[in-house]
């Protein structure tokens, strides 16, 4: 998303070059990219000319919304993950409460950043304040 992100959302970005600036296979770049167009994150074009663009500005992407599409969760333990099953721990569970906050401090967090604040000219994460 960042690459693309680069590129503005003029022109479609081929797969290739995408691969190829930032050292991944193309193999799982297509398969997120493919998610990432069923959620209407990116388009795509096919054919001579085709490739990848944002739909949005990069201020209208969250990174949560990024990687919780790519990744499935961000539930730092499974009873936590959206839809599971209730534990039957739970009431008991001496650690939930940690787990709990660190689930928050988690969502929180990606939830406080866009894909701009990752475009930011300085990239200087030590400055961000938590």
């Amino acid at each position: 998303m960042t690459d693309l992100a680069e590129h503005g959302r003029e022109d479609f970005i081929p797969l290739k070059a995408i691969t190829e600036r930032q050292n991944i296979s193309r193999k799982y770049l297509e398969s997120i990219m493919t998610s990432l167009s069923k959620a209407g994150l990116v388009e795509g074009a096919h054919g001579k000319g085709g490739g990848y663009r944002l739909c949005r500005e990069p201020d209208e992407y969250k990174v949560s919304e990024i990687l919780t599409l790519t990744e499935g969760t961000l539930a730092p333990v499974a009873c936590l993950t959206p839809g599971a099953t209730p534990c039957e721990m739970a009431e008991r569970c001496r650690t939930l409460p940690m787990w709990k906050k660190l689930d928050k401090l988690i969502n929180d967090f990606f939830d406080s950043y866009t894909l701009a604040d990752l475009m930011a000219k300085d990239g200087d994460f030590n400055n961000w304040v938590i």
